[in-house]
């Protein structure tokens, strides 16, 4: 039963949640585009919302991006200046730096949507059930660095890196890899996965605009001219005397 549900959770599970990340999104923009928005209650009030929202975007990116560099990147290309022992050093204490500031910031965006009325009042389900799942993903994530430094000959990282290159790239035996890890890995990664499935179903989707306005920024500045044209009298339109 275990190996079954092994097999399910880091073997099919994944996919699954990508397939409905891309196509999600997808069908979402094309059919809702209306509520492709981050439904920001800064309107409503403002207070520790700077704080919280810099503490929990700044982390959370961070966090993100080590994750997909550090999980995805084979081990060839760095252990001619980095080894895996000291890699694994340096994704305990920044990750564990980042993941600290994005867990206030998480804190402080769910005690503020959960104690004032107004945002209370029109936040919806969703919105709260994300926060939570943040809240427990990055408290999951920080308990890993305990147990992280129990294998600070960088073994346990490989493993797990292993499995996510393996996956991306459809090879087998991804799951076997992870008879060593513990349940709090376990858990971290599935519910790291789980955020990848319910993305296109909440405000997460804004996340992809920001990419588009990084294109924008990035494109080529275009020259508008202003042109003059010569319309003929509009006899309608009433005219100005001195």
């Amino acid at each position: 039963m275990t190996a079954w549900l092994d097999h399910f959770l880091f073997g099919l599970y994944p996919y699954i949640c990508l397939a409905v990340f891309f196509i999600g999104s997808w069908i979402r923009f094309d059919r809702d585009q209306y509520t492709w928005k981050s439904d920001s209650s800064q309107l409503l009030r403002t207070g520790s919302l700077r704080w919280a929202n810099n503490l929990f975007h700044v982390g959370v990116l961070f966090l993100f991006f080590g994750h997909f560099v550090g999980m995805l990147t084979p081990h060839v290309l760095y252990e001619s200046f980095i080894s895996a022992g000291a890699k694994q050093v340096m994704a305990m204490v920044s990750g564990g730096i980042a993941g600290l500031l994005a867990f206030i910031g998480v804190s402080m965006l769910l005690h503020r949507r959960l104690t004032d009325p107004r945002i209370r009042a029109t936040s919806k389900t969703s919105d709260i059930a994300l926060l939570w799942i943040f809240w427990i993903q990055l408290a999951l994530g920080l308990a890993t660095i305990p147990l992280s430094a129990q294998h600070l000959d960088g073994s346990m990282m490989m493993l797990l890196a292993e499995w996510g290159q393996r996956i991306v790239t459809f090879r087998s035996g991804a799951v076997e890899l992870l008879a060593p890890a513990g349940w709090i890995f376990k858990a971290h990664m599935f519910l790291g996965m789980t955020v990848f499935l319910i993305f296109p179903f909440t405000r997460l989707v804004h996340i992809w605009s920001g990419f588009g306005t990084l294109a924008y920024v990035l494109r080529p500045y275009q020259l508008v001219r202003a042109r003059r044209l010569n319309l003929p009298p509009d006899n309608n339109r009433p005219q100005r005397t001195l």
